[in-house]
């Protein structure tokens, strides 16, 4: 019992020493660092300090003179210091800081790391299946040189996007919406289909009764238990309310929340693997693409935001004839249920009889009104659909049409809209100068621009598709899009979802009339708020909102004035320049000062040192030791410690850096 408790009691003595032994440690290598990374290294520092040390010198006896026990005391805490800072620095070079998760989030996401491993396997494959496994290993690929390749490689893409469910599905329409992509890829990706099998009613009944807090028979007259249409996320059902109005039932699936949570998750890291890995996602933009994409389909699952966005698009659309959208119920409208006026109609994509009996000039009315509607929501509003394809269109027997799925809208602030509204207008007078401006001045510029080069690329894209044919705009969307590519000028979101949903727009003009002018619609368009701008009332509500704005200005203006040719009468003009004004730039010459203190005193102590070791022994402290060995061996240890928190700081600052 007794060896038991003295095992015990050693255990804990040396548990406890080895604790503010690595505390100490930490301490002095001056950076905060994980404690089991301490402990490891105290622990290494504690086992290869004695040995060499031993090495060294031999353990002096018991019965020893005191100052013999106290220098090899000394020696051996400084040794066992330095091979410990040794010992941490090289974890922290070989594995940084962070770069490990923690025993706690470990245990915690053990259960999502194993249902992310089973996505996982299931999405490789997927990409297996299809052929598509070999891409995610970076670098070049033989076999898509030609279009015929490129075709055979996004019909892979495509059906691989179809198998591995909604979250892939929705973000291969995105991509199909884009024209910085090859057009064989934009030809595949728009044939996505967001079909699913039905519900059972059952299940249906569920979500409503859990949503509504009633069975759906208590909640409505009657409710057709066959869908109108069933998509991955959501089904339709026709119903009756209890007033008597016919509406549509919008029934989100059961655990498609957590489904597409999980995806958007592996989207994002396999984005920023990719980005990491390959040219052609930094070419793309992939990780920005994923981001955007994650935050618009989660709005998309919350259908109180599609019940809000409807009220905001019906106001917006107040005045304009010929397109509507459904009102929403507030009353019966949850997150998983949107309850909303029942608009007679066919899809677009449907509805080439309706069309024929409208006839042509009917026709290209509807679409320069749906033109002229979807650009004033961009540039005048600010709230915008972003996904405006045939499928999301109504057309009744009378042309009028009717906006459907607003569970995603796109919003742009009012700077941002003047600014498309100076692009739209420059890309109506065909200058390259002008659009290039405008331009520059949509997108997020980098530190260096080549703006005689953009401007020379825009002239050539003018030149070469400034012509009165539709079938032009699409390849001049892409070349432009291309070129803000090639440049690396970023695109924010809400301004990428613009030209998205101008790229959308187009192939449905087109369904609704294949004649229709994207262009000559847009130049037309284009031309009203400039002739508005010009108009006198325009001219004279703009001076008197600039002048508001200038009066403090004006009337601080004069007694300034005064002061500085007071100041430069008498000789006291002074010109007052800050230097290192910004506090990122004094941080970073703070901590290069730091290092390179650092650097001069670990370089003087151990030239000190070495120059002591080679005077030695001096006065002699004991038989065998001499003071400079006493001083030489303080000032290595110094400088070994001095070294090392350099080092460690240099390793922590170059993550931070590529965290960065």
């Amino acid at each position: 019992m007794v060896d038991v408790l003295g095992a015990q009691l050693y255990a804990w003595s040396a548990l406890i020493a080895l604790l503010l032994f690595a505390l100490f440690v930490r301490r002095v290598i001056g950076v905060r660092l994980g404690l089991p990374r301490t402990l490891l290294a105290a622990a290494v520092g504690i086992t290869l300090g004695p040995a060499l040390v031993t090495g060294m010198m031999p353990v002096p006896d018991p019965a020893s003179d005191t100052l013999d026990l106290l220098l090899y005391t000394a020696l051996l805490s400084v040794v066992t210091l330095v091979v410990a800072m040794f010992a941490l620095a090289a974890i922290e070079m070989l594995v940084p800081n962070g770069s490990l998760p923690g025993p706690v989030s470990t245990v915690r996401g053990l259960r999502g790391r194993a249902r992310r491993t089973r996505r996982y396997l299931r999405i490789l494959r997927v990409l297996a299946q299809h052929g598509l496994a070999r891409f995610l290993r970076g670098g070049r690929h033989r076999g898509v040189a030609t279009p015929e390749d490129r075709r055979a490689l996004a019909r892979s893409v495509r059906r691989a996007m179809e198998d591995a469910g909604v979250t892939f599905v929705k973000l291969g329409q995105q991509l199909g919406t884009r024209r910085d992509i090859p057009p064989e890829f934009v030809a595949e990706l728009s044939r996505l289909q967001d079909d699913a099998d039905p519900l059972p009613w059952p299940a249906v009944e569920a979500v409503l009764t859990a949503e509504l807090g009633a069975p759906p028979t208590q909640v409505f007259a009657s409710i057709e238990q066959e869908p109108l249409a069933s998509a991955s996320v959501a089904q339709v059902h026709a119903a009756r309310t209890t007033a008597g109005r016919a509406v549509v039932v919008k029934v989100q699936r059961p655990g498609i929340g957590s489904q597409v949570a999980g995806d958007l998750d592996i989207l994002d890291r396999l984005a920023r693997t990719l980005t990491a890995r390959t040219a052609w996602a930094r070419h793309l933009g992939l990780a920005d693409l994923v981001a955007g994409f994650a935050a618009a389909l989660r709005e998309e699952l919350d259908f109180r935001v599609e019940r809000d966005n409807l009220a905001t698009v019906a106001a917006g659309l107040e005045g304009s004839d010929g397109i509507v959208v459904p009102a929403a119920d507030p009353d019966l409208c949850t997150a998983r249920v949107l309850v909303m006026e029942h608009l007679a109609g066919t899809p677009l994509g449907a509805a080439g009889p309706v069309l024929a009996r409208l006839g042509e000039d009917r026709r290209r009315a509807i679409a320069e009104n749906l033109l002229h509607v979807v650009v004033d929501q961009v540039v005048a509003h600010g709230v915008f659909h972003v996904d405006l394809h045939p499928g999301n269109l109504l057309v009744a027997d009378d042309g009028t049409l009717a906006m459907l799925d607003l569970g995603s809208v796109g919003r742009l602030g009012s700077r941002a809209r003047d600014q498309l509204v100076l692009l739209l207008a420059a890309l109506a007078t065909a200058d390259s100068v002008a659009v290039t401006d405008a331009l520059l001045e949509v997108v997020d510029r980098p530190d260096v621009v080549d703006e005689h080069r953009i401007e020379q690329e825009v002239g050539e894209i003018l030149a070469r598709y400034a012509g009165p044919s539709a079938a032009q705009a699409a390849p001049a969307m892409a070349a432009l899009f291309q070129l803000v590519a090639r440049h690396r000028l970023g695109i924010p979101p809400q301004v990428a979802a613009a030209f998205r949903t101008l790229a959308t727009l187009e192939g449905t003009l087109q369904v609704i009339c294949d004649e229709y002018d994207l262009v000559d619609g847009a130049r037309r368009y284009a031309e009203r708020p400039a002739h508005r701008a010009a108009s006198p009332r325009e001219v004279r509500a703009t001076l008197e909102s600039e002048l508001v704005g200038l009066v403090p200005v004006l009337r601080r203006l004069p007694r300034r004035i005064d002061r500085i040719t007071d100041a430069v009468e008498h000789g006291r003009l002074q010109v007052g320049v800050r230097l290192l004004a910004d506090p990122a730039d004094r941080r970073f010459v703070t901590r290069l000062w730091h290092q390179a203190l650092l650097v001069v005193l670990a370089c003087t102590a151990g030239l000190m040192s070495v120059a002591l070791y080679l005077a030695a022994p001096g006065p002699m402290v004991t038989d065998a030791v001499g003071i400079f060995h006493v001083l030489g061996t303080a000032l290595l240890g110094g400088s070994v410690i001095l070294v090392m928190r350099l080092l460690v700081v240099i390793f922590r600052g170059a993550d931070d850096e590529d965290a960065g």
